[in-house]
């Protein structure tokens, strides 16, 4: 078994704090921790999980998500394809807790 860093994300406005593995996609950590955001194709294409990464970096699984230069310029990113390389802070209005069963 391979040991794969692991990062904290500070998820604003919530003032969550989640812990994700570098194999795992950033969408799938905050849904394992019962936080919420729009989301829909979870290839990179359709940009409904687009977000603003506010301090961090991240690489993505797919060659070219559907980011424009001026938005990865800008910070945002796509969740759904995106791994983190570093501890994130992301800007994510839309993002809600919800319930996971273990709480």
């Amino acid at each position: 078994m391979m040991d794969h860093p692991v990062y904290t994300m500070t998820v604003m406005p919530l003032g969550a704090s989640v812990i994700v593995d570098a194999s795992t996609t950033v969408l799938q950590a905050l849904e394992a921790a019962g936080i919420d955001l729009p989301s829909s194709c979870r290839n990179g294409t359709c940009r409904t999980c687009l977000c603003r990464l506010r301090a961090g970096e991240v690489t993505y699984t797919i060659d070219w998500p559907g980011l424009s230069v001026d938005e990865r310029r800008d910070g945002d990113i796509l969740p759904c394809v995106a791994l983190a390389r570093a501890d994130l802070v992301l800007d994510v209005p839309l993002a809600r807790r919800v319930a996971t069963g273990r709480d």
